[in-house]
């Protein structure tokens, strides 16, 4: 009987449509407006819910062995490849170079942003007649500004952690 009246039972079909507005936003909605389109149809299905599973238990995490001074070291294989310190230096050197080089960019391209943004009161430019233009060019600059300096301090430490 439950199988009979399943099968009798209505399907269900739903329309969805993308709309898009005059400031371009996007919206999907089951009901037909101006500017809408009409997207695939689908039939969505009638089932039960998925069965849950039961995850597995958590294991309990062992406190340290009162004996042990920490992690034990690694080893590295016999066959990994040594690089000898004259050879290791000078890639050290090499990296500390181009990271100085980086540093400098970052440290003129900051000069510039800060010169160009006067203090919060960059001037004005002539296609910004409009004032809400002219507060959110303003505020890519300090967007800009902001991630330049953490781009400095990221390079400071990098250049701080070479041996």
């Amino acid at each position: 009987m439950l199988g009979l009246g399943l099968a009798l039972a209505p399907t269900v079909q739903a329309q969805v449509y993308k709309c898009v507005d005059d400031q371009g936003r996007v919206e999907f909605t089951d009901q037909n407006r101006r500017g809408c389109k009409q997207l695939e149809s689908f039939t969505p299905s009638i089932s039960s819910p998925p069965p849950v599973r039961a995850s597995a238990p958590i294991p309990a995490v062992r406190p340290p062995n009162p004996g042990s001074t920490g992690p034990a070291a690694a080893t590295t294989p016999t066959s990994f490849p040594r690089v000898d310190t004259a050879q290791q230096r000078a890639r050290d050197d090499d990296r500390r170079e181009i990271l100085n080089d980086e540093l400098r960019l970052e440290e003129k391209k900051l000069a510039d942003l800060r010169r160009d943004f006067n203090g919060g009161e960059p001037e004005r430019q002539g296609n910004e007649r409009n004032y809400a233009k002219y507060q959110e060019r303003v505020a890519s600059m300090r967007e800009e500004i902001g991630r330049t300096e953490t781009n400095i301090a990221s390079l400071r430490r990098e250049i701080a952690n070479i041996r």
